[in-house]
């Protein structure tokens, strides 16, 4: 929750200069009140858009919510979906998550699927266990073939604005799973499965995890506030 219309403006207008050269995708995902914005300044540059919530309902009583179709108004492509902090600070259950992935689809969006394990987690060693449980929880509502239609992010919780990063080698280990997961219902799926990695990725951490044979990209946070820094990653990833 950072930002407002002018500092959005000056770093949505470097992004889209930044970005005209680079073959990798671009995308950025804003708040609601500035869809609008991103929406006027990006059409027609290779940035995309998207949203970093939705509600799992099409439409209703629901005060305060946004719908899936409202976001499609304003030209977004994506859509973040159980966010870790939606999912520990809002109690966004497997279930709630695989529901707004639905709905998503439903309406043509691409789904951003975050999965995730904590600190307590990870120390004891259910890192793996906790992403098959949330990715199953999709996959057993939407079925394996909606994943080719959607990306999936691996973040884990505790590098998570806390300056700590998961190693290379940590982060590939889970991207693996991840895609043997896919792999094991459709080959094919797995195969061109986008998988990013999110948790204080930086312009000095970037190459080293995106030449990992199974780290397609990043979901960039804070670095992403800064456009030289977003956009150095960009390039990493190019």
């Amino acid at each position: 929750m950072h930002g407002n219309l002018g500092s959005n403006g000056k770093l949505l207008d470097a992004v889209k200069a930044g970005a005209s050269g680079l073959s990798c995708d671009v995308a950025v995902c804003v708040p609601f009140p500035y869809l609008g914005q991103a929406q006027s300044t990006l059409t027609g540059s290779v940035v995309a858009w998207g949203a970093q919530n939705l509600s799992e309902h099409a439409q209703g009583a629901y005060t305060g919510e946004v719908a899936a179709a409202m976001l499609n108004d304003f030209g977004c492509r994506y859509v973040l979906v159980g966010h870790s902090e939606r999912r520990a600070l809002y109690g966004e259950s497997d279930a709630v998550v695989a529901a707004k992935f639905l709905a998503a689809q439903a309406v043509g969006l691409v789904p951003i699927l975050c999965v995730g394990e904590t600190l307590a987690e990870r120390e004891a060693g259910q890192t793996e266990l906790v992403v098959s449980r949330q990715l199953a929880a999709v996959i057993g509502q939407a079925g394996v073939a909606a994943l080719a239609k959607a990306v999936v992010a691996y973040e884990p919780v505790w590098a998570i604005g806390t300056g700590k990063t998961a190693t290379p080698e940590q982060a590939q280990d889970v991207h693996a799973a991840i895609r043997a997961q896919v792999a094991a219902l459709d080959p094919a799926v797995a195969a061109g499965l986008q998988i990013l990695y999110g948790g204080s990725v930086k312009p000095q951490n970037a190459a080293d995890l995106f030449a990992r044979a199974d780290i397609d990209g990043g979901l960039i946070g804070g670095a992403s506030l800064v456009a030289d820094d977003f956009l150095a990653i960009c390039r990493a990833a190019n």
